[in-house]
């Protein structure tokens, strides 16, 4: 997974209106080579593929987490409206006039974790039985993500044009403003949620078992499962800051390695990142080169990917 991520980014930086042999990419990301390509390579397109990486790493992980510890092979943060709070988060952030990347992953964060909180409510009311039904997530979820667009859309209601232009194809998804110092915050973020999440990974093949099962080995069911969510949200929060709502990434990737034979989760958290970041960065590919000069939203493309294999999973769990 790790050499096919490599070779994925060295064909994506060498992609472009300028297209640039992987002898040279190489060369350019070491320092050498042409001045223009050098600055090409390292200003324009390296900050642009590595953001893309760790976004699709933390919503891989994210999703990893959240359908071991729901036993739910239909949770994902864009789903649950994990994503939609961390996007009311940022733009009440952004309609306060607020710049600061850090202050506004944060944002994204106290939304994110709203969302979490107003989704255990949801799946709590449906009683006991209804803890882990997909439909009873899905109704949550759904819930959730109309209560986030509407705020989003009184948050924007008397902003200027140019701000609600730039907002919509935020929450749309893109990496196409990214910078080192962007890259370095999403870095810092990720690294530290999948970090603990990986850290906690034996709890959350406990919990897998089934909340009795936990309880009887030892684990504070509700404690251990409140860490995860709130880790989880932590990563989803941290790639909405960078790059708006990029969605469906979080369902995907846990299936795919799953497919590989990987079952307990600190392996399975790995490759979710691995395959994830090679998930956006091809997406990111597709966006910019499929209807050259334009550029298609990163979370349209996902959102293609997604949704088919959304629906072949609904039917196979109903």
């Amino acid at each position: 997974m790790l050499v096919a991520l490599i070779a994925l980014c060295v064909v994506a930086v060498g992609t472009g209106a300028v297209a640039i042999p992987p002898g040279d990419v190489l060369r350019a990301v070491a320092g050498s080579g042409e001045d223009t390509i050098v600055s090409i390579v390292r200003d324009l397109r390296l900050p642009r593929i590595v953001l893309a990486a760790f976004i699709g790493a933390g919503l891989g992980m994210s999703g990893g987490a959240l359908q071991g510890t729901l036993r739910n092979g239909l949770a994902e943060p864009y789903l649950l409206g994990v994503s939609g709070g961390a996007a009311v988060g940022a733009v009440i952030a952004f309609a306060m006039g607020v710049v600061s990347e850090g202050v506004v992953a944060v944002a994204a964060f106290a939304g994110a974790a709203c969302a979490v909180l107003l989704a255990l409510l949801v799946v709590r009311a449906a009683g006991r039985a209804g803890r882990g039904d997909p439909r009873t997530l899905l109704m949550a979820g759904v819930v959730i993500g109309a209560f986030a667009n509407a705020v989003i859309m009184i948050a924007l209601a008397n902003a200027p044009p140019n701000t609600i232009r730039g907002a919509l194809w935020w929450m749309m998804g893109s990496v196409a403003d990214s910078s080192w110092q962007s890259v370095g915050w999403i870095v810092t973020y990720v690294c530290a949620g999948g970090g603990a999440l990986v850290f906690v990974a034996r709890e959350i093949d406990i919990l897998a078992l089934g909340d009795e099962s936990a309880a009887a080995l030892g684990v504070n069911v509700e404690r251990s499962a409140r860490r995860v969510y709130l880790l989880s949200a932590l990563l989803a929060a941290s790639t909405v800051a960078a790059a708006g709502l990029v969605g469906f990434v979080g369902l995907i990737v846990p299936h795919i390695v799953r497919a590989a034979g990987i079952r307990h989760h600190r392996p399975l958290l790995v490759g979710a990142a691995l395959v994830g970041a090679a998930l956006v960065v091809g997406a990111d590919l597709v966006a910019r080169t499929i209807r050259p000069p334009g550029e298609l939203p990163l979370g349209a493309v996902t959102a293609v990917l997604g949704v088919p294999f959304f629906l072949a999973q609904l039917r196979r769990s109903a």
